[in-house]
């Protein structure tokens, strides 16, 4: 079995990208770290186990990108709020 079809070592990268979340707070590192989480869970359950790294990536990718939007509907923008320009690019 090789080292990307470890639970632990996704588990660990989501661990380290939810401190660079906290560390650098841009609401990047949060959806790949919620991704290399369920990544790592499918991985323990045996769900995903024996992909190759090329498979793996596409996996993870594809969990960050649904973890991100699904942040992005619970964190966004909320309806009916207006956002508010300060400075104007052509200032």
């Amino acid at each position: 079995m090789s080292w990307y079809n470890e639970w632990w070592v996704w588990t660990v990268v989501a661990l380290v990208l939810g401190i660079a979340e906290i560390l650098i707070p841009a609401w990047i590192f949060f959806g790949f770290a919620l991704g290399a989480l369920f990544f790592g869970v499918t991985i323990w359950t045996g769900i995903s186990a024996g992909m190759s790294l090329a498979g793996s990536l596409v996996v993870f990718a594809v969990f960050s990108l649904i973890a991100y939007f699904i942040l992005c509907q619970i964190f966004g923008v909320r309806r009916g709020q207006v956002k508010i320009w300060h400075k104007d690019i052509n200032d």
